[in-house]
């Protein structure tokens, strides 16, 4: 069994099943892709809750992980070599995991045009969803000036018809279901269900026939479900 007690982090929460995979998350759309692709390969992982009502990603211990104050972060005691691996970013981390597994991330071509749309939703649909939920579900709300909100609106509608398009007869936004799929579509549910994209005109959600489709297939994973709700809060 592997030693994590070099690690500050384990400190603060102490692992429940030191010979799992160590997950410190929140259930955010960045937070559960880790949780669903853990659910979808069956690598046993023992779930952390982060509570941003208590700042837990400004702890040291937490810092000591993951310096750029973000979740998810993981530490695997069965990382490369026999060696712990510490691993931050959700991106970063779904590569790790699908390669560990060898679920979900196909060989040769096929791997490129995943790794691209997950590119896609790291560089487009989060920080570009994340603006358009501040301006338009929280506290940039209250800003008088039109433009931003606008700005976040038009891009999160330009991002959606890409996506309409895509999956213009595909199930999968890359072909059979990968972690470009667990990437895009916890952001989508949070933009549908959080965020009330779906009711705002300036979005035109009404217009989509295939992302909504695509969202519900999404959603009756059974791994998807207990992915969303992991770590309890």
């Amino acid at each position: 069994m592997t030693d994590l007690s070099a690690f500050p982090i384990t400190r603060k929460w102490p692992p429940r099943n030191p010979s799992a995979i160590q997950l410190y998350s929140l259930p955010t759309p960045n937070g559960v892709k880790v949780s669903i692709m853990l659910e979808e390969t069956g690598l046993p992982y023992d779930a952390h809750l982060v509570s941003f009502d208590t700042n837990d990603q400004m702890s040291p211990e937490f810092l000591s992980l993951n310096p750029n104050n973000k979740i998810p972060a993981i530490l695997d005691p069965a990382g490369p070599d026999g060696q712990p691996m510490p691993l931050f970013e959700s991106g970063a981390i779904l590569i790790y995991l699908a390669e560990r597994s060898g679920m979900l991330l196909p060989e040769g071509a096929a791997r490129y045009q995943v790794l691209q749309w997950l590119m896609f939703q790291v560089g487009g649909i989060g920080p570009m969803f994340g603006q358009y939920g501040f301006f338009h579900a929280f506290a940039g709300k209250e800003i008088e000036d039109p433009r931003p909100r606008q700005r976040y609106a038009d891009e999160a509608k330009r991002l959606l018809g890409v996506m309409e398009k895509q999956l213009e007869g595909r199930d999968w936004i890359a072909g059979d279901y990968s972690i470009a799929d667990i990437a895009i579509a916890p952001w989508l549910r949070g933009a549908r269900e959080f965020y009330k994209m779906d009711a705002d005109t300036a979005v035109d959600w009404g217009s989509l026939k295939n992302v909504p489709a695509y969202l519900d297939r999404f959603l009756a994973r059974p791994a998807v479900q207990r992915g969303l709700a992991q770590p309890p809060r």
